[in-house]
């Protein structure tokens, strides 16, 4: 019926290994060394991203304001209006 699906090309100097799935070890160290890790991925990655986002974000939100304000009407120009 042809060939298999992992037997499609024959690779040559290529050595492959692998480990059964009933031999690992589904959350080997997850907390001894999993969330510190994560922490410190957090923490050193943070303040590198976190300050552009911020400074984005007050330029985006200044940018709002100011075009809300330059669309109203000032209500001094039409106070001797009647």
């Amino acid at each position: 019926m042809g060939r298999h699906f992992g037997d499609l090309a024959k690779v040559r100097h290529v050595i492959t290994y692998s480990l059964s799935p009933f031999e690992q070890k589904a959350f080997a160290n997850y907390f001894s060394k999993g969330i510190p890790n994560v922490w410190r991925r957090f923490t050193a990655s943070f303040f590198k991203v976190a300050p552009p986002m911020i400074l984005t974000y007050l330029i985006y939100s200044w940018g709002n304001m100011t075009h809300e304000q330059g669309k109203k009407k000032n209500p001094a120009d039409y106070a001797n209006d009647e």
